[in-house]
């Protein structure tokens, strides 16, 4: 494989032509899952030479882009992770157990791909001279804030395992960059949404639930009124953050964590409305009781994330759920 020697500003999607970037080997691990792979495109549009890690768990082999090289390893191996983090500039750290319910039926397994795993790869990047990891947090760390937009300058209060879990990997890169000047970005994942997050599993998220559901003529189910909100991130858009936070000056951002959110709050009854109209059908949801643990409403304060990234959401709600639905129908036929 040849290594690129400098980035290129074509062929890319909306959004990530504005990143400039200093690296030219990047390690994606999860980069078979649905941020993951998504974020392994956009480097390899940027002329980029990609690994891909993961070990196929969660994620899905036609999801790696055939110009990457794939690495097939688990997060919890650390042979594995260093022989995957040998040779790269950046490390993106996107493997995890995701689903806050898993983690609270299956704790340990959520602690030691989430919190090991990421001190594994953290302690692989340092001894092979990696210049920096971009790793993948969650709003879940705030716990359901009161102060709405939350800045990440809001009380930490994990109210799960996997919670748990996201605020231990970003203290421990925050150490790493303190300790042993490994420059680290977390980044708060705030609802990502868009192409290849999936409606067949156990833990899917809403946004494609509601789209197969529309799609197939089905009642979509809502847990409580629907007036809860979040702050849906379209997965340009979260791709692009971390290039920003790949190249961003190292004084201005090493060591800390980032909101990446949308750039207003939606309610459900809201995001079901717009998918409604773009698919041409009636919504009819089937309310059913809330879920225990749901907090009422999510808006991430991005104002740190713009004046140290550089970054800013492009994709208004509508724009991104046309895309989604665009992605459905090529996929489902």
């Amino acid at each position: 494989m040849t290594v690129t020697p400098e980035w290129h500003l074509a062929a890319v999607r909306p959004g990530w032509a504005r990143i400039g970037c200093t690296f030219m080997r990047a390690l994606v691990t999860g980069g078979a899952g649905f941020i993951g792979s998504n974020l392994a495109d956009g480097l390899l549009a940027r002329g980029a030479v990609v690994r891909v890690f993961d070990n196929f768990f969660t994620g899905f082999r036609e999801n790696v882009p055939a110009a990457a090289e794939l690495f097939e390893g688990d997060i919890r191996d650390e042979a594995a992770v260093r022989a995957a983090v040998a040779g790269v500039d950046v490390v993106f750290h996107q493997a995890a157990h995701r689903a806050v319910l898993q983690s609270v039926q299956d704790p340990l397994s959520t602690d030691l791909a989430n919190t090991h795993g990421t001190l594994l790869v953290l302690k692989a990047a340092q001894d092979a001279g990696v210049r920096r990891v971009v790793a993948a947090s969650s709003s879940s760390v705030y716990g359901g804030a009161e102060q709405l937009p939350t800045p990440e300058s809001a009380p930490l209060v994990p109210r799960s395992p996997y919670a748990v879990s996201k605020l231990a990997g970003e203290t421990y890169c925050r150490v790493w960059s303190e300790l042993f000047g490994l420059e680290t970005v977390a980044l708060r994942y705030f609802n990502v949404y868009g192409p290849r997050q999936r409606p067949d599993s156990a833990y899917a998220a809403v946004i494609p639930l509601f789209t197969a559901a529309l799609r197939s003529g089905a009642r979509p189910t809502v847990h409580g009124d629907g007036k809860q909100s979040r702050s849906f991130a379209y997965i340009d858009d979260v791709v692009a953050a971390n290039l920003a936070a790949a190249a961003a000056p190292a004084e201005a951002c090493s060591g800390k964590a980032y909101n990446i959110g949308g750039s207003s709050p939606n309610s459900l009854l809201e995001l079901l409305d717009e998918l409604g109209t773009i698919l041409g059908v009636e919504v009819d949801p089937e309310h059913t009781a809330p879920r225990a643990g749901d907090i009422r409403h999510s808006f991430a304060d991005i104002t740190a994330a713009a004046r140290d990234l550089g970054w800013q959401p492009a994709v208004t709600l509508p724009d991104g759920l046309r895309r989604t639905v665009d992605w459905f129908d090529a996929r489902v036929g």
